[in-house]
């Protein structure tokens, strides 16, 4: 077996020993190249700072039975040190003007910023000021407020709840005076492609376009709020970033990182590669701040342009949506890979989804931390026998707030199983059309927390062509599912092959609905427990068998008959921070 070493005190003209390690995980990925053999590459204690993403290939793979690993040093021992690929570049030399920390960084371009460690919010207001209304190009309001933003080509409208589920971000490409109102011209195509994206009728009532912005952002005459932040890109190659501190900080003993780039690894076609105790920090994702800006439609989709349609979800109701959309990159991605091992790595402080799987084949994602994401956690696309088991996901989607926590889609075989997903803003675990998902013994707590429509377990679409090749929902708790009009155990949209069976449901709005458009079919609710009857549960429709269900009004009584499934659900490790031994 070959050992190679990277630290940040490295270099890479030395020999990769524990004394003499690389400098750069470049120069281990050659050395393992080079190697006949298994391979374990260490990674020392600190900041591994990337000056481009870390690319590995079919070169890369582990062959003739070997495996190639990337770890942290002493990876499950009580002597496991800190290894953090980051993609971010530390902000030195502030200044301070009337409380504002301001730094000059040249054309740094980010959507985040972290203060030791924590994420800082961009500044913003809670909506256009005055009285504003809509206009073919953006808008008008009879406030002057608007004239007085410093930098109006970086600011961004943020518009929650345009449909129940969706949050879109469009820029701003103007702001002039027009007599005693205040024209808002908005960046294009973005806001013209909203008027196609958005309309809507219900019980009556018919709405088309964005509406007004729920919230602005990213303009110092925002700053006001401690611990906030604006960039200010008015001057090209010359932005400033302006920060605002919070009670006690000091800018020359604080450290402030910006992420720079939005890709941190990206493994295509490799095989038999394993990471493990490994720390992904530090990236953005910049596509939202261009013209097109960041049309939401559901889950982590969005509309790039290409037309709509419509889909009728009751008598004289009807949706538009994307006829194409795309989804929200993550910032490690594993596309067709085989054999890959991700285990007891943390993900954290970055601007899209965490981690991304698509195609390929036995890929394995267990232990794992997911936490402080713009985006959400873990993303399956196509691909067969992928495993996400035990991984903890919680605080994500903090600025995209449909993703969820854990989403698969077109997958045969995916095992989603001993998770726990909580404090997300919109579903837990999302499966979209694919064979045999098996979504076994997961804990979903506080999903649902800012857009509605959704669960803390979600599917829709076919999910097989038999019972024995369909998808399989058993032994998952889902507690506390918050915003109105949400449905803790969501059949959706068409679902078909699917047996939900010996699942706990309690403090949701309403525990499922078993009647949806498309309808389902050949759909299964068995055993299961709820604190409150489903929609439809006394006349389920034709294409669903509801039997054995079991509804228990006071929760110690639920509780009692439920311990047997509550136990065994969610981690099978410890929490992080918690004393709770693992389960055996």
């Amino acid at each position: 077996m070959f050992h190679f070493h990277v630290a940040p005190s490295g270099d890479d003209t030395w020999s990769g020993s524990a004394e003499q390690p690389f400098a750069t995980l470049e120069r281990a990925r050659t050395a393992a190249r080079e190697a006949a053999g298994d391979v374990v590459v260490h990674l020392r204690a600190g900041t591994h700072a990337l000056a481009r993403p870390f690319e590995l290939t079919e070169a890369d793979s582990g062959g003739d039975g070997h495996r190639i690993v990337y770890q942290a040093y002493g990876y499950g021992t009580a002597e496991q040190e800190e290894a953090v690929v980051s993609g971010g570049r530390p902000i030195t030399g502030w200044q301070v003007r009337d409380g504002v920390w301001v730094a000059d960084v040249g054309d740094l371009d980010t959507r985040q910023l972290y203060v030791d460690g924590r994420r800082a919010s961009r500044a913003g207001i809670p909506g256009l000021p005055g009285t504003a209304s809509a206009t073919v190009t953006g808008y008008v309001t009879d406030s002057a407020d608007p004239r007085a933003w410093r930098s109006p080509g970086d600011v961004e409208f943020v518009y929650r709840g345009i449909y129940p589920w969706t949050e879109a971000r469009c820029g701003v490409s103007g702001v002039t005076a027009d007599g005693a109102s205040t024209v808002i011209t908005m960046a294009q195509p973005a806001f013209g492609w909203a008027a196609e994206l958005y309309n809507s009728t219900w019980e009556g009532q018919t709405s088309s376009g964005l509406g007004l912005p729920t919230r602005i952002e990213n303009d110092a005459a925002f700053l006001s709020e401690p611990g906030t932040f604006v960039l200010d890109r008015s001057r090209p190659g010359r932005h400033v970033l302006l920060y605002l501190p919070r009670p006690g900080e000091d800018p020359e003993g604080t450290r402030v990182v910006a992420p720079v780039l939005e890709t941190l690894l990206s493994a295509v076609g490799t095989r038999n590669v394993s990471f493990r105790g490994l720390v992904f920090a530090d990236a953005t994702w910049l596509r939202p701040s261009r013209p097109e800006g960041f049309l939401h439609y559901h889950g982590s989709g969005y509309y790039e342009g290409g037309g709509v349609e419509t889909a009728f979800v009751g008598e004289g109701a009807s949706v538009t949506y994307p006829a194409a959309s795309a989804s929200i990159p993550a910032c490690v991605t594993f596309e067709d890979v085989a054999g890959v091992e991700i285990e007891g790595c943390r993900f954290t402080r970055l601007g899209a989804s965490g981690l991304g799987v698509s195609g390929g084949v036995e890929v394995a994602v267990r232990g794992c931390d997911f936490d402080t994401l713009s985006g959400g956690g873990i993303a399956v696309s196509g691909g067969r026998d992928v495993t996400i088991e035990d991984n903890w996901v919680h605080d994500v989607g903090l600025e995209y707030r449909g993703s969820p926590g854990i989403a698969v889609s077109g997958a045969l075989g995916c095992v989603v199983a001993q998770n726990e997903i909580a404090d997300v803003p919109h579903c837990g675990i999302v499966v979209g059309s694919g064979e045999g998902a098996r979504i076994l013994r997961n804990l979903t707590v506080d999903t649902m927390r800012v857009l509605a429509d959704g669960g803390g377990i979600y599917l829709s679409g076919a999910q097989g062509s038999s019972r024995d090749n369909g998808a399989l929902v058993q032994g998952n708790v889902i507690e506390d599912t918050r915003t109105p009009y949400n449905f803790g155990l969501y059949t959706d949209y068409g679902a078909s092959w699917v047996t939900v069976e010996g699942n706990v449901v309690l403090r949701a709005d309403s525990t499922a609905v078993l009647e949806v458009a498309p309808p389902l079919e050949n759909v299964v609710y068995r055993g299961n427990f709820w604190d409150a009857d489903p929609v439809g549960h006394d006349s389920p429709p034709g294409g669903v068998t509801y039997e054995g269900n079991v509804t228990f009004k006071d929760e110690q009584e639920l509780n009692a008959a439920t311990a047997g499934i509550r136990s065994r659900a969610g981690l099978l490790r410890p929490r992080p921070g918690s004393r709770t031994p693992a389960r055996g």
